[in-house]
This record gives C-alpha cells, sequence and structure tokens, in this order.
C-alpha cells in the first residue's frame, strides 16, 4: 500500500543546475558593487553633521508659505497645462512614428530594414531629453515647441523599440490562419496581429506619458516652457514661495495622471 501511494504521488520537479556564467556574472555585479562605494567620495559625516542639518532647514523655512495669489495661481495653471500639452503631443507623436517604424524594426521587411531601424532607434532614444531639448532650442527658438520634439524624438527610440518587440512576441498562429486562408499580409496583421498587440502597445504608450510628464516638467529649465521655466525663473531671483507653489503643482500633477494612467491600464485589462 506504501508503495502504491509513493508511485500515485507526483514526482518532484529536478533542481535546475545554475551554470557557471550565472555565478560569474553575480560575482562580477558584486565587485562593481563594492569598487563603486570604494571609489566615490561618499562623506556621509558631513551630509549628516549639525551645520548640513540647520543650513538646510534654514532653506526649507524660505519655502514656506506658498505664494497663493490669484494672479499668480493663474499663471501656474497656465504654466501646468503648457506642461501636459507638451507630453501628450510629444507622446502622441512618438507613438504614431514608433509604431511605423516598428514594422521595418520588427524584421517584416527583411533582417537589413530590421539592423537598419533598430540602429535608428538606438541613437534616438540613447540621447536624453535634456540634449535633444539644447539642440532643438538653437533650431526652434525658446519656448514649448522644442520641448515638445525633445520629448517625442526620444520616446519615439523607446516605443519603437517596444512596439516591434511587442510584434515580434506576438503568437503567429492568427495571422498565419488568414494567410493561409488567401488574406493578404497587411490584411492579416491588422486583422489579426495588431489587435493581439494593442492592449500592451497601449499600455507602453500610458507609462511613457507618465515619465514624459515629469520630463517636461525637467525641459523648461533650459527654457522649452511649462512649470520648469517658471521654477527656473523663480528659483534663479530666490523667490523661493513662489518656486514652492510651482513645486506643489508639478507634484498635484505627476499624482493625478499617474492616477489617472492607473485607471486607464486597469480598464484596458479587464
Amino acid at each position: 500500500m506504501k508503495h502504491l501511494d509513493a508511485r500515485l504521488q507526483p514526482a518532484l520537479p529536478a533542481a535546475v543546475p545554475v551554470r557557471w556564467s550565472t555565478w560569474a556574472l553575480l560575482c562580477g555585479l558584486l565587485l562593481l558593487v563594492i569598487a563603486s562605494f570604494a571609489t566615490l567620495p561618499l562623506k556621509w559625516g558631513e551630509f549628516f553633521s549639525a551645520d548640513a542639518v540647520r543650513t538646510t532647514a534654514d532653506f526649507l523655512h524660505g519655502f514656506a508659505p506658498p505664494e497663493l495669489a490669484p494672479n499668480f495661481l493663474i499663471k501656474v495653471g497656465v504654466a501646468t497645462f503648457e506642461t501636459l500639452a507638451m507630453s501628450a503631443i510629444g507622446t502622441l507623436i512618438a507613438a504614431i512614428l514608433g509604431a511605423l517604424l516598428a514594422l521595418p524594426a520588427s524584421g517584416r521587411f527583411g533582417s537589413l530594414a530590421r539592423n537598419a531601424t533598430r540602429a535608428v532607434l538606438n541613437v534616438l532614444r540613447s540621447i536624453p531629453e535634456l540634449v535633444w531639448a539644447s539642440i532643438l532650442l538653437i533650431a526652434a527658438g525658446l519656448g514649448p515647441f522644442a520641448g515638445t520634439l525633445a520629448l517625442a524624438l526620444h520616446t519615439v527610440g523607446v516605443l519603437g523599440r517596444l512596439f516591434a518587440d511587442a510584434f515580434e512576441n506576438c503568437p503567429p498562429l492568427p495571422a498565419a490562419t488568414l494567410r493561409i486562408n488567401g488574406a493578404r499580409p497587411a490584411v492579416a496583421f491588422l486583422y489579426a496581429t495588431l489587435p493581439q498587440c494593442s492592449p500592451q502597445m497601449m499600455s507602453y504608450t500610458l507609462y511613457r506619458w507618465e515619465n514624459n510628464i515629469r520630463a517636461a516638467a525637467i525641459l523648461g529649465v533650459v527654457g522649452a516652457g511649462g512649470l520648469g521655466q517658471m521654477l527656473k525663473y523663480h528659483l534663479s531671483l530666490f523667490q523661493m514661495q513662489s518656486a514652492a507653489t510651482v513645486i506643489i503643482a508639478m507634484l498635484l500633477m505627476v499624482a493625478a495622471v499617474d492616477g489617472l494612467s492607473y485607471l486607464l491600464r486597469r480598464a484596458m485589462t479587464r
């Protein structure tokens, strides 16, 4: 009876052996972390000293209370809308161009087109938004237009790569079934591949919109408009109370967009 019970019990899966390359990678990462702490001049004692704490407290005390004059709040509201518009338009342009570039980047037009398109996407996303904004400010001038283009160029590289990976990882059976039944490749893509990938693509787009909200607020520091430009202006004049209002507007805007993006992603996955 005991032998019968033993045969009926499911066999435990064998332990997967860890390869030596995995151990070598972990050891290399550990050594890199240790070397980072050893080489960086981290002055923890000075950071937590009484003088540093007192200076920081005096600096933060200058931000209170925030500026709440009606005329100034109207300016903050306009700058908030400008920042939202920069991020939304930049993300929309990037989503459209990223989807178009994702087609050759997913290998649908041959390996040469795939490698060339992925190289372009790598260049676009490897350059930060601040660098793009600094370059475009020379051509487009100060204001939100340069910031919108900077967000769009960087985000095209990110979304194009993510969309291409989504197309490559999409199950090929539905599209192959349509092809066998006489559908053209473009029709099979529109009716089989794209509907399967669209929820994931929308999730990627919303996530990048969240990131672009924060990036748009920072791009104003180099003159690209929005809340960042107001923040730089008031900090440079040591108008701390006005700067505090701008910072609070940034926090509220980011929290609202994060909540809205979460609700939209949750609605798409139901």
